[in-house]
């Protein structure tokens, strides 16, 4: 078992900033492929970012593009989402995910049924 606490989320006025982070233990963090994944009110979840077990590649979607960093330190176990001009379309539970990476099979980020483990979420408000 993987277990993963997001934590950063809060209230951000529109062109803000957050950071968030994800914390892992229970299993060895540097065989995972991580990403980020959000659901807004009333929407189905959607994919945000992800990076690969060594932090070599990562993708994000062409909504955030230019806006938000993913990034992970293997040390502590961690990874990372900086979200900067946030706007209101980017309220929303943020979830990070987990994708088991020691099997070899190729790297599919946007598709969450690849994802093993998931976090509770920690929720992003975006208000004037």
């Amino acid at each position: 078992q993987l277990y993963l606490g997001e934590s950063g989320g809060g209230l951000v006025q529109p062109g803000g900033s957050l950071r968030l982070s994800c914390a892992a233990s229970g299993r060895t963090f540097n065989m995972y492929h991580m990403g980020w994944f959000r659901r807004g009110p009333g929407l189905e979840r959607e994919f945000v970012a992800a990076i690969t077990w060594n932090g070599d590649n990562t993708a994000v979607a062409d909504s955030v593009k230019g806006r938000f960093t993913i990034s992970r330190d293997n040390a502590s176990e961690t990874v990372y989402q900086q979200m900067n001009s946030l706007e209101f379309e980017g309220a929303a539970v943020y979830y990070c995910a987990a994708d088991w990476a020691g099997d070899g099979t190729s790297w599919y980020p946007h598709d969450g049924g690849q994802y093993d483990y998931w976090g509770q979420g920690t929720q992003v408000t975006v208000s004037s």
